[in-house]
């Protein structure tokens, strides 16, 4: 996601890279403090003229947007991933929630920002822009042989459900947990969510699940 504006693309590019980087890092220390800033907190914190960084963001909105790194790649997989579903899930949805749980404060004001109605398709969220979904499909692409691309992808969706800033924040906030048992029981309803759907369509289909999901799981609680 570019959020570049037309100032900053032209004369004093250092400069301008420079200023941009001292607003962003100001945000995420305000986030960090549990205040969401405004462009003129920001501003004020960072050192720089309110007019200043105004041209740099526009609205808070877009503020908020820039303090989320950039993060494009199509696989959260290397070439090294292992074949089996349950296993290469798992190491994605490690990262996803390691990802969550590091930027929480950024993920958390932009989930309230995430409610105004007013938000256009140009200042779109990170979060609302479904890559967490693409990276889980691309876990369970070893699948597609036995299941139709719509089976996955709804798969793919519930599993989103269970494992974003969203669940997060009724885990820690509401349930109660520490982050780091959050991240767990996120990772465990992910394994149980595949599990359950491989295990309906081995019934429906008169196959056995695979072998390796089966034997992985044996044992585990699942959540509630």
């Amino acid at each position: 996601m570019n959020m570049s504006i037309p100032y900053e693309t032209g004369g004093r590019t250092n400069q301008k890279a420079r200023t941009r980087t001292a607003l962003v890092a100001a945000t995420r220390e305000l986030l960090a403090e549990g205040t969401t800033p405004t462009v003129e907190q920001a501003a004020d914190r960072a050192g720089i003229s309110r007019t200043t960084a105004y041209r740099y963001f526009p609205n808070q909105r877009a503020l908020l947007v820039a303090v989320y790194p950039e993060i494009s790649v199509a696989s959260l997989l290397d070439d090294k991933a292992p074949t089996d579903p349950s296993q290469r899930l798992d190491l994605v949805i490690e990262q996803l929630t390691h990802q969550v749980v590091e930027h929480e404060p950024e993920l958390r004001a932009q989930l309230h920002l995430s409610l105004d109605a007013r938000a256009s398709a140009s200042d779109q969220l990170p979060f609302r822009t479904g890559r967490a979904i693409g990276w889980i499909e691309d876990a369970l692409a070893p699948l597609r042989e036995q299941m139709t691309a719509r089976e996955l992808h709804r798969l793919a969706l519930a599993i989103r459900a269970t494992t974003g800033i969203e669940a997060l924040v009724w885990l820690t906030d509401v349930a109660g947990l520490p982050a780091q048992d959050a991240r767990e029981l996120m990772r465990s309803s992910a394994s149980a969510l595949l599990r359950d759907t491989l295990r309906n369509h081995a019934s429906i289909s008169g196959r056995t699940a695979p072998t390796s999901t089966r034997s992985r799981n044996a044992g585990r609680p699942r959540p509630h």
